[in-house]
Formats: structure tokens, C-alpha cells, sequence
């Protein structure tokens, strides 16, 4: 897989868990549903010590393999 086939999806964050990971609430905008997913920090904003807080609006990289686990690429301003 390359990295390129990844699903980049816009979600909040709903729990901070320890080892940098969080709960992530992602909404399905053809269905309305709400999944949860778990993600962990990119490597580009671990290294730069990027702050991602509960209630932070993120966006987060999917593998179409197991669309239970993340990447988080981006964290919004404001």
C-alpha cells in the first residue's frame, strides 16, 4: 500500500489515552453515523511537540485496510 491510497477523514477528539494515542469521533457525511476511532501522532507532529488537547478538531489518515486505527496529519487552528 502506498501512501497515497490513504483515507483522510476530518474528526474530534474525544479522549486523551496514555502513549499518545486518542479517541477520535469521525461522522460519516453520506449516513450521518459516528464512528470511533482510534489514532495515534504522525511522526512530523510528534518531533515538533504539537499540543492535540480533547475537544481539538483533527484530521486523520485511515489505512482501507482496518479503518479502526489512525494517523493524525493535521490539528486545526482555532
Amino acid at each position: 500500500m502506498s501512501k497515497d491510497e490513504a483515507i483522510v477523514v476530518e474528526g474530534k477528539i474525544i479522549e486523551v489515552m496514555r502513549n499518545a494515542t486518542f479517541r477520535v469521533e469521525v461522522v460519516n457525511a453520506k449516513s450521518g453515523k459516528v464512528h470511533v476511532v482510534t489514532a495515534y501522532l504522525s511522526g512530523k507532529l510528534y518531533k515538533n511537540n504539537i499540543k492535540v488537547l480533547e475537544g481539538d478538531v483533527v484530521k486523520i489518515e485511515l489505512s482501507p485496510y482496518d479503518l479502526t486505527q489512525g494517523r493524525i496529519v493535521w490539528r486545526s487552528k482555532g
